[in-house]
């Protein structure tokens, strides 16, 4: 059921996009907020009650809704996995931006790909140059298909029905939301659990996308990658990810920016060649291969359950 439910959301996903400002996800954040508003006195376990306010009274919707569909017909608790999935893989949340960069720059329109990067990190990237936009194209390309896809699916596994999906979603969402603020203002420490939190949940399948991505990719460049180059990255997840991807294409990532002016110094990632337009369709087709290398894992292990 779980190979099935994740090939027709994602088949779904590709016939009908759903917008990461849907009505359903809107009201998450506005209900989000509004806990914030409320219990948010600076302290850490006022964020931990507002944490457990708002992904606890969630999960036990969607646990109830599950229950009572599977209860009456085990189609209708898949119907219920597919639409889950839907809602929270958002592959084409990311890729839709991802494109836009790749077309542009194909066109040689370099201004509309700063834009179209600028909209989607959400800051101005107007002095960067056509090599620069390829590498933070392909480093929020490898991030969003972490935390979009193989995140969810990793969770969607570990627990029963479409709790691991959901819960590894709103845990994203409040990291967003909370814990990067936290890192950034001290001592505001209402964030802290919610950035701890995600860490503990993201720990395994980050290194599980890595690994993907090395088996997929250049496996003896992404490994050393990982191993020699991640550390010199902040956050450590962020490194891991972009180091091990960016072994696995052959291709540099990291490394200096113009930005506001100046030169934004950052970790060098990978080795290989400098990032161009055409590295944007070797991501993609990293991407996807690891998509095809997880549905054939979690094939294989239902067919071995079936058989056992």
């Amino acid at each position: 059921m779980s190979l099935l439910s994740l090939i027709a959301a994602l088949a779904l996903e590709q016939i009908r996009p759903l917008d990461n400002r849907n009505p359903l996800w809107r009201w998450l954040i506005r209900y989000a907020n509004a806990i914030q508003r409320r219990f948010d006195a600076g302290e850490r376990h006022h964020g931990i009650i507002a944490w457990c306010v708002v992904v606890l009274p969630v999960l036990a919707a969607v646990g109830a809704v599950y229950a009572l569909l599977y209860w009456i017909n085990p189609i209708l608790g898949w119907a219920c996995n597919v639409a889950a999935l839907y809602l929270t893989m958002g592959f084409r949340q990311f890729s839709h931006a991802f494109t836009a960069i790749f077309e542009a720059l194909g066109a040689g329109d370099l201004p509309q790909a700063r834009a179209a990067l600028s909209r989607w990190r959400g800051e101005t990237l107007s002095e960067l140059d056509e090599g620069e936009v390829s590498r933070l194209a392909i480093e929020e390309g490898l991030l969003g298909s972490h935390r979009h896809v193989f995140g969810v699916i990793v969770w969607f596994l570990l627990l029963p029905g479409p709790l691991g999906a959901v819960l590894y979603r709103l845990a994203t969402m409040l990291n967003n939301k909370w814990g990067t603020r936290a890192a950034e203002a001290q001592p505001d420490l209402f964030g802290d659990f919610a950035a701890q939190a995600f860490q503990w949940m993201d720990w395994a399948p980050v290194r599980l996308t890595a690994i993907v991505f090395a088996i997929v990719g250049n496996f003896e460049d992404a490994i050393y990658c990982w191993r020699s180059q991640a550390t010199t990255w902040n956050p450590l997840d962020q490194g891991i990810l972009l180091s091990s991807g960016a072994g696995a294409l052959g291709v540099k990532l990291g490394g200096p920016l113009r930005q506001y002016g100046t030169i934004r110094a950052r970790p060098e990632l990978g080795m290989g060649e400098e990032a161009d337009p055409a590295c944007l369709q070797s991501a993609v087709g990293l991407i996807w291969r690891a998509v095809v290398l997880w549905l054939m894992l979690i094939g294989l292990v239902t067919v071995a359950s079936w058989i056992g």
